[in-house]
C-alpha cells in the first residue's frame, strides 16, 4: 500500500507561523521601520487567519526586506532566527508525527504558503527531504529581486503546486492508496479535500466548524 504524507507548517508542524514570525524577527534587526512593519505585518496576519488574505499584496510587502540584500547577510540572519525562535518552539509530539509516517515508508512532503527561504532550514530540522512553498526569483548575483516564481503554494494553488511535485517524481495522485494531510487553516480546505484522511490540528475556528460537519479528526500536537 502506498502512503502520500502531506504537511502543512506553520500552526501544524510549529505552534506559530513562521512567516510572521520572520517578519517580527527582522524588524527587531532594524531592516525596517518597526511599527510601521508591525502593524502592517498584524493586518494582514489577520486576513490570513479569516481566509480573505490578498496574497499579492502580502508577498510584495513580505519580500521586499530581503530584496536585494546579499546571500552571507540573510543566511546568517536566517540561521539566528532557527536559534532563537524556530528551534526552541519544535515540540516533540509533531517530530513523532513527522517520523511515524517516514518509518511506514511514507512519502513525506512539507506543503506551506510560506516562502522557501524561510521553511527550508524549517523543513530540515525536521528532516523532510521534500518541501513545496513559495519559490523566490533571484538575479544574476543570487540576490532575491521581490519576486516570486510560478504558481503560489496558497489555497487551490497547493493542490496544483504537489500535482506538479507528484509530477516530477513520475507519480500522480491516482499511484497512492491513501493521502494524509495535517493542517490547521481553512485556506488549506482545497488540499483536505484532495486527501483521502484529512487531518486538522489546532484548527481555525472556520476549520474547526468544517472539521465538525465533515466528520474530519482534530489532533492536538503542542499541549
Amino acid at each position: 500500500m502506498r502512503k502520500l504524507a502531506l504537511f502543512d507548517l506553520d500552526n501544524t508542524l510549529i505552534p506559530f507561523d513562521s512567516d510572521h514570525a520572520f517578519g517580527q524577527f527582522i524588524a527587531a534587526l532594524g531592516w525596517v521601520d518597526a511599527e510601521e512593519h508591525r502593524r502592517q505585518n498584524e493586518l494582514f496576519y489577520r486576513d490570513y487567519k479569516a481566509g480573505t488574505l490578498d496574497l499579492d499584496a502580502y508577498l510584495r510587502f513580505a519580500l521586499a526586506p530581503i530584496a536585494g540584500r546579499d546571500p552571507a547577510e540573510l543566511d546568517a540572519a536566517h540561521a539566528a532566527f532557527m536559534r532563537d525562535v524556530v528551534v526552541p518552539q519544535i515540540h516533540p509530539a509533531p517530530r513523532e508525527l513527522v517520523a511515524r509516517h517516514q518509518q511506514a515508508g511514507d512519502l513525506c512532503c512539507i506543503v506551506t504558503a510560506t516562502n522557501t527561504f524561510v521553511t527550508r532550514p524549517i523543513a530540515a530540522a525536521f528532516a523532510v527531504q521534500h518541501l513545496i512553498g513559495i519559490e523566490l526569483e533571484r538575479d544574476a548575483s543570487g540576490r532575491y529581486t521581490g519576486r516570486w516564481i510560478g504558481t503560489p503554494s496558497f489555497r487551490e494553488g497547493k493542490v496544483v503546486r504537489t500535482t506538479e511535485w507528484l509530477a516530477g517524481l513520475g507519480l500522480g495522485w491516482s499511484d497512492f492508496d491513501q493521502i494524509w494531510f495535517y493542517s490547521d487553516s481553512i485556506n488549506d480546505r482545497p488540499l483536505l479535500e484532495h486527501a483521502t484522511h484529512p487531518v486538522v490540528v489546532h484548527p481555525d475556528p472556520l476549520l474547526a466548524a468544517l472539521a465538525e460537519e465533515k466528520g474530519w479528526p482534530t489532533l492536538q500536537l503542542f499541549t
